[in-house]
């Protein structure tokens, strides 16, 4: 039997709104969890040289894996060696060669809802099962350590996301330590998805590693690094899992873009550069968490990293996909359909991406407003 995989709905919502700018409308991208900004300049100068100098092939850097794992002892002190770090076309792939170097097909992995549409779709493309855990306001959207613990039967993986996507939400250090000591005593296999890392408005993010040294942790370029498009990420997988892991990187994907390992190394860097991007995302949270209440769109998910408000928007509507193609159509703001993220209640939620310049921020507000306005006076009591 093929495995049933279902479809991102956020693609075919960007689909519409790049067919409208072809017909010459302007368009606000607030769809996709993508940087509006570019690689580092020094990043990108380094990457013209290589392209004018080298023919490139086949090839793992050494030292990007080095300085990946001094990464590791400079943001949480952590002890990581070389060889546990294990490079990747960007994290999707490091996120399938995870679930496949730790699970069977058939076995249960356990995962919050809302979570990442990639992550369920994922799981049943391996025949793997997903054990979707409700999360509401009351769990701060993220999975807790009580309701791992309630599952029964136990799972055998988890998937966690702090921040998490859609929501923005971090799980505290306290409750990430709770977490763990359920997985270590119920012997539950842990995925780490700390691609948003670098990314919070407060209390930084913990990585699962502090906590709970064989889990194994997916991170990217993209996002911090603002390199989507450079296809680069990593695994940091536990010593027992380093022949699997390379192993299905090698018959799998073979290595990644020479050109972006190249230039990923200059990125770690560019710090000041980066941060400068994580000021714009501040001020653009800033500005819908001002904005969007006013808009009837008061109850949003504590958004404490990455660059998302997911709003309930249940007062106008409960098809969000077909909102979000009309919003689109009407103002030119393209936004992601909670059903993407959570196929029970996600009909009720909306997805803004604050990762585009604040003059965007503002004008994508300055449309919508009255657009939201009309829905308010015309909504059924």
């Amino acid at each position: 039997m093929i495995a049933q995989v279902e479809p991102f709905h956020a693609i075919a919502v960007s689909r519409l709104a790049h067919d409208m700018e072809a017909a010459g409308t302007n368009v606000i991208h607030m769809e996709f969890g993508q940087p509006s900004t570019g690689a580092p300049v020094r990043a990108i100068a380094l990457a013209h040289q290589v392209l004018d100098n080298e023919a490139m092939g086949y090839w793992e850097s050494v030292p990007l894996k080095d300085r990946i794992a001094q990464s590791y002892a400079e943001n949480y002190g952590l002890d990581v060696e070389r060889e546990q770090v294990i490079l990747t076309c960007g994290a999707s792939p490091a996120f399938v060669m995870a679930l496949s170097c730790l699970f069977r097909p058939g076995a249960r992995v356990a995962l919050a809802r809302p979570g990442y549409v990639a992550y369920r779709n994922s799981l049943k493309a391996m025949y793997l099962e997903p054990v979707e855990m409700e999360c509401g306001p009351d769990e701060r959207f993220q999975v807790t350590a009580a309701a791992l613990d309630a599952l029964d039967p136990v799972p055998d993986g988890l998937i966690l996301a702090s921040p998490a996507n859609p929501t923005g939400t971090i799980i505290l250090p306290q409750e990430l330590a709770a977490i763990a000591e359920v997985c270590r005593r119920k012997s539950i296999r842990v995925i780490s998805d700390e691609i948003y890392h670098g990314l919070s408005y407060g209390v930084p993010a913990t990585s699962m590693l502090e906590h709970l040294p064989d889990a194994i942790v997916v991170n990217s370029f993209s996002k911090y690094f603002s390199m989507a498009g450079w296809r680069l990420g990593w695994l940091v997988v536990p010593p027992d899992l380093i022949d699997a892991a390379r192993a299905r990187m090698g018959s799998l994907f073979l290595t990644p873009p020479v050109l972006a390992q190249k230039a990923g190394l200059v990125a770690f860097e560019c710090r000041e550069e980066l941060e400068g991007h994580l000021e714009t995302y501040a001020r653009n949270r800033a500005i819908l968490l001002d904005a969007l209440p006013k808009m009837g769109l008061g109850r949003i998910a504590p958004p404490d990293g990455a660059f998302y408000i997911y709003a309930d928007a249940s007062d106008f509507t409960d098809d969000s996909l077909s909102f979000c193609t009309q919003l689109l159509r009407d103002t030119g703001v393209c936004i992601a359909p909670g059903i993407d993220f959570d196929p029970v209640d996600g009909r009720r939620f909306i997805r803004f991406s604050f990762a585009v310049s604040t003059p965007l921020i503002e004008e994508a507000v300055r449309r919508i407003e009255p657009w939201f306005a009309a829905r308010r006076v015309t909504a059924p009591a």
